[in-house]
């Protein structure tokens, strides 16, 4: 494992190597995740510096926008570096209204995955996480023929490696019988813990976990504690939080989102922060 990564890297695969610390590109795209950026001009330049910053990591989906993510990736980072791994996501679309829609139907699956490819300029992709239905509040429903459907795909060499996103355990289980999984990717931050039990599972069977809203998401991260520790340390709130999921495992990778370049880099930062312990065990009281 190298180690001249942000955060470090870690390896998931023969052909898979990411920074721990990558980016999410959710937010580059409208309120609401809907419609164009605000400052196009910005949202290319959040891009570019993520890459010159040495992220490897990047998580996008063709419902973002939608298609605006990735077509902002494209215009700011095609032909790619070798060692930049997008990482896209299938199982939702969106409605003219901006809404959220589940679309599981395995040759919706299958139709949205060419659609990633296409808007993203490529011939396979590295990672393809199946958005589980219910997602945030992840139930034991069987994902057996969306998974299968995506393994398919994966056969036929249009897709490298699987993951899986917003999921539980008995999924992730059902998940491996299909074909391998490398990347997990649930709510998960320092307030919310409801899944350790998981990340600890992710950790021991080397599978990327990568909390969403690692910083709170619609409703962020408020508490005395993390406010005092970061004071102490002599970091934000932001990157307390963030080094706090860093050291939660091994296996933990960082999607923090953000429009702005001073914020990319404000996040960036948290990669080189250490911890100590007494602060650890301070912010650890602070999960549910």
């Amino acid at each position: 494992m190298t180690t001249n990564l942000p955060g470090g890297a870690l390896r998931l695969a023969d052909d898979l190597t990411i920074s721990r610390m990558g980016y999410g590109a959710m937010q580059l795209a409208g309120p609401g995740v809907f419609g164009p950026p605000k400052n196009h001009a910005e949202a290319i330049a959040v891009l570019r510096t993520a890459v010159d910053l040495g992220i490897t990591h990047i998580d996008t989906s063709d419902f973002y926008g939608p298609v605006v993510t990735n077509e902002l990736i494209k215009e700011a980072l095609h032909p790619y570096p070798a060692d930049l791994h997008l990482v896209t996501k299938v199982g939702a679309r969106r409605g003219a209204d901006a809404g959220w829609i589940p679309a599981q139907d395995p040759e919706d699956l299958k139709a949205q995955v060419r659609e990633n490819l296409e808007h993203l300029g490529l011939e396979a992709l590295d990672v393809v996480n199946l958005r589980a239905p219910g997602h945030e509040q992840a139930t034991d429903v069987s994902i057996a023929d969306q998974f299968g459907a995506l393994a398919e795909l994966q056969q036929q060499g249009l897709i490298k490696h699987l993951g899986l996103s917003g999921v539980s355990d008995a999924q992730l289980t059902e998940a491996q019988q299909i074909a391998p999984v490398v990347t997990v990717q649930n709510l998960y931050n320092l307030a919310n813990r409801t899944d350790d039990a998981l990340v600890d599972r992710c950790a021991t069977e080397n599978i990327a976990f990568a909390s969403f809203f690692p910083l709170g998401g619609f409703n962020p991260l408020q508490s005395e504690t993390l406010t005092k520790v970061a004071a102490r340390v002599g970091a934000s709130p932001q990157q307390v939080a963030l080094a706090w999921l860093l050291q939660r495992s091994a296996t933990t990778v960082l999607i923090p989102g953000t429009s702005s370049v001073a914020h990319l880099r404000e996040n960036f930062a948290a990669a080189e922060l250490v911890l100590p312990e007494d602060a650890v065990a301070e912010l650890d009281t602070i999960g549910s």
